[in-house]
């Protein structure tokens, strides 16, 4: 279903995978990016269960705009484990104006596909989204 504000479509694997990293746990995050051309926002990366946070961040380009979730795992201070997925909306101040605009007209309508994120993150640079503001956001 396209999004009326920008015509936006979302790729049917952007909920599979989505409910891969959600239910089974197979990915740590996704990065989603949205293909001009076709109107489209498709899975761009699979992050492996076993990559970092650091990965995760590296694999945002630095002058383009993603969406991504991640799955952050932690342990609280009654030392239960505990996950919360994180859902960035990356807007880079470098990347291109007509890109933030249409990253940022499909954002809810993508984020509602993705049934399951507990936490928005919107971040325009690095320290925006550093590990200590993923961690103080999870509690």
């Amino acid at each position: 279903m396209a999004n009326s504000a920008s015509g936006m479509h979302v790729h049917d694997d952007c909920k599979l995978r989505f409910l891969e990293l959600k239910a089974k746990r197979n990915f740590r995050f996704i990065v989603f990016k949205i293909e001009e051309t076709i109107q489209q926002v498709v899975v761009e990366k699979l992050g492996k269960p076993d990559e970092s946070y650091d990965d995760f961040t590296a694999s945002l380009p630095a002058n383009e705009c993603r969406y991504a979730v991640y799955d952050f795992d932690f342990t609280t201070d009654e030392n239960c484990q505990k996950s919360k997925i994180f859902f960035v909306a990356w807007a880079p101040d470098t990347s291109r104006v007509r890109s933030k605009m249409l990253y940022a007209s499909s954002k809810d309508r993508f984020k509602r596909e993705l049934d399951g994120i507990q936490v928005e993150l919107q971040a325009t640079d690095p320290s925006e989204m550093s590990f200590d503001i993923i961690k103080a956001r999870a509690f």
